[in-house]
């Protein structure tokens, strides 16, 4: 293997979880044809946050190596319904949502992936050409025990909870999309090892080369600990504004920005490197969390809005400059005043009366630019006031 392969290698497994099977993907690197790369993506209302765009981000690099990108909308198997990580049978979707949902998906990816670049296919393009004993002979090259060693499966099936045949069929589907495209090379979230795996042993059965799989991680949220979701209200979503984005990547914490470095910035590895030591050097991480943050405000919006952002950012919180687009709120007091802490809930400034004293204990909130410690303060009906809980939540609150 040369210097150029090895160099691919690298950045096949940067940030990757897991690569099967790198022997085979050297020979595969080695022949000099570019790869077919698959990746599967089923079209259920995306919104994508930066969490979702690990494996985008993976495919954008091995565009950029000259690997051809097989962008797959399961609209066939998105009417099954993946079962992945699921300890339920999930409803399936009309071919009329997976439409509408896989127009806005390709809307959005395609503000990572190179869409000249990219080829987007659709899997019914091949599943509605088999017949009903296509797919028999197709669900009889995999046992039923083979299927229930699949984890959600095998936890279903010991708790007595349901697992409806057609879920069966979904990984053999995702397999047989492998067979279709010819695939070189498959990617997928670390919850879909039994499915990329399902596609190899497709492959060897109809007589091809097996693909090499390659699973990425699944990125912490804000905090640092949990996956990112909306839920949990820890994520960062592409198409949120360029100030909300940039004020939430300048949130995290210095030691989580070299995870997000290395899963989401399009920056070399041997210029994160160099910033990593420049840090322990002496620099600010703030320094480099600023280009990282005006990074993903460019990849999703413009330059320009990546400076407005920081230039935003910088008046906000160096300065203590309110923001313009403070949001207002109206209170409702049933007595003639009403806690501090139930205004910070109602405003949705907390999630919680017992966050709202914590933040309070913890110095993170003012009232009118003034920093707060009692947590019993009250405040009057007919007062107007600006409150602001950490760095970016703002409100101007009326009592009545």
């Amino acid at each position: 293997m040369n210097t150029s392969e090895k160099l691919q290698i690298d950045i096949f497994k940067r940030g990757s979880h897991e690569l099967l099977i790198e022997s085979e993907l050297e020979k595969k690197l080695m022949s000099g044809r570019p790869m077919r790369v698959k990746a599967g993506f089923d079209p259920t209302a995306p919104d994508l946050h930066l969490g979702h765009t690990v494996l985008l981000n993976k495919l954008r690099q091995l565009q950029d190596l000259g690997h051809h990108i097989l962008f797959l909308i399961g609209d066939f198997t998105g009417m099954i319904g993946d079962p992945s990580g699921k300890n339920a049978t999930r409803p399936p979707l009309t071919r009329e949502q997976v439409s509408q949902n896989a127009e806005s998906y390709t809307a959005q990816v395609f503000k990572i992936l190179k869409p000249e670049h990219t080829e987007v296919v659709f899997n019914s393009s091949w599943m509605d050409q088999l017949n009903a004993a296509d797919l028999i002979k197709l669900a009889a090259t995999h046992t039923v025990a083979r299927m229930l060693e699949r984890d959600d499966f095998d936890k279903r099936y010991r708790s007595n909870q349901a697992i409806a045949i057609h879920e069966f069929l979904y990984p053999l589907i995702q397999g047989y999309d492998s067979v279709a495209l010819k695939a070189d090379l498959e990617l997928g979230g670390t919850d879909q090892k039994f499915n990329l795996l399902m596609g190899r042993e497709l492959q060897k059965h109809f007589g091809q080369p097996p693909q090499c799989i390659l699973t990425m991680p699944l990125l912490e949220g804000l905090d640092g600990v949990n996956k990112m979701s909306k839920s949990l209200n820890n994520y960062v979503g592409i198409t949120e504004s360029p100030k909300e984005i940039f004020g939430k990547l300048m949130s995290i914490s210095d030691q989580l920005m070299w995870r997000y470095l290395e899963l989401l910035s399009f920056e070399s590895l041997s210029t994160i490197q160099s910033w990593q030591k420049e840090v322990v050097a002496g620099r600010n991480p703030r320094d480099i969390k600023i280009l990282f943050a005006q990074e993903i405000v460019t990849r999703f919006h413009t330059p320009k809005d990546a400076t407005d952002a920081l230039v935003d950012f910088e008046t906000r919180f160096k300065h203590g400059a309110l923001p313009d687009d403070i949001a207002e709120k109206i209170i409702q007091a049933q007595e003639e005043d009403i806690a501090l802490i139930h205004i910070l809930k109602q405003a949705a400034l907390t999630s919680s009366t017992s966050e709202a004293m914590r933040m309070i204990e913890q110095g993170a909130v003012k009232l009118d630019n003034e920093k707060v410690s009692d947590k019993s303060i009250k405040i009057a009906r007919g007062h107007t006031i600006v409150i602001q809980v950490g760095k970016r939540k703002y409100a101007r609150v009326t009592i009545q």
